[in-house]
């Protein structure tokens, strides 16, 4: 056995151990080395781990929200409306917990983070009371629930599916595949039609207009056989028919259908209108158009008439309900 070989081996390997040894010190002692502009307990190790944390928080905390949320899909008593109000608010508490472990890393006093806040209220009362007044509304919409995702809602003239809630603003999907940004404080302060919420069904109205001369019952049993065999049209309620009042020149009708399915109510509008144009083409029913009548007084005869034989475009003998005799008798000149 050569010892010396051996020996001088194990010396080598003492001393790359020490000078190892003296690195790794050396790494150490940088790490937990105090920052000097910062404070005595805030470490560039500290800093570095909570900086970590921060970004892992950020970037884990979306993944971990869908996650659940597919978990929770395959509980077929959950609605979609309650399993993303879980979902978000889960995501928020892990954000605030990583938010809380990097403030702590880095050193940082709550008493600070008060004060921050306190200074932070002031600003609230002079601009930024609007962007607190969303995020109140949207903390409001998640535990009240009274708008949920998915959701067909209409905000004035805007009409839409709820996707998403988020913590200042809620997205919303029209058919023609536009995004309406809503301010959460809008749903929360201002009118606004869900048609989903509570009972599934909902009740849709088409007016209709009809000639004087027309018969009522006729009219009644067409309204009512245009609401037949429609796709999504409930027969249970059944559809009805209401004369509502005698127009000025119409009879105005209104038609009531329900549906399961309020979202399609511009559709189903649709083919009923389709229906009711065709029925009534084939009964002779009229839908009217504005009338109007001129009285005309002797007085105001006598004084057109004037006018006109000034402008000479009547004759002494002329009057305003015949046509004057050379040009009613007289062929036309080539």
């Amino acid at each position: 056995m050569n010892f010396p070989f051996i020996t001088s081996g194990f010396f080598g390997a003492a001393l790359l151990w020490q000078d190892g040894g003296s690195v790794t010190g050396r790494i150490w002692s940088f790490l937990t080395k105090p920052l000097p502009f910062w404070n005595e307990r805030l470490s560039v190790g500290n800093l570095v781990i909570g900086t970590i944390v921060l970004l892992l928080t950020l970037s884990l905390s979306g993944r971990f929200s869908s996650l659940l949320d597919q978990r929770l899909a395959k509980r077929g008593h959950l609605d979609a409306g309650l399993r993303y109000t879980i979902a978000r608010l889960v995501k928020y508490v892990f954000v605030l917990a990583g938010i809380l472990l990097a403030l702590k890393l880095f050193s940082i006093d709550l008493t600070s983070i008060v004060v921050f806040f306190t200074a932070l209220s002031v600003g609230i009362g002079f601009g930024l009371q609007y962007i607190a007044a969303d995020i109140v509304s949207g903390f409001i919409l998640l535990f009240e629930r009274p708008i949920r995702v998915g959701d067909r809602i209409t905000i004035g003239e805007d009409e839409g599916d709820v996707q998403s809630i988020n913590l200042r603003t809620t997205l919303v999907m029209t058919n023609d595949r536009i995004a309406i940004i809503v301010p959460n404080s809008k749903l929360v302060s201002q009118r606004v039609i869900n048609w989903s919420y509570g009972d599934p069904r909902a009740r849709i109205s088409i007016p209709i207009s009809v000639a004087t001369t027309v018969d009522v019952k006729l009219v009644t049993e067409t309204l009512l056989l245009a609401a037949e065999d429609v796709e999504n049209v409930l027969t249970d309620p059944p559809p009805k028919v209401q004369f509502l009042r005698f127009g000025d020149y119409s009879l105005d009708f209104r038609l009531l259908v329900w549906t399961r399915q309020p979202s399609r109510h511009p559709q189903i509008k649709s083919d009923i209108n389709y229906q009711i144009e065709s029925l009534f083409r084939e009964r002779g029913i009229e839908i009217p158009f504005p009338t109007q009548q001129f009285l005309l007084t002797t007085a105001d005869a006598d004084k057109l008439k004037g006018e006109l034989q000034q402008d000479g475009r009547l004759d002494e003998h002329d009057s305003l309900s015949k046509e004057r005799p050379s040009e009613r008798n007289s062929p036309r000149e080539n």
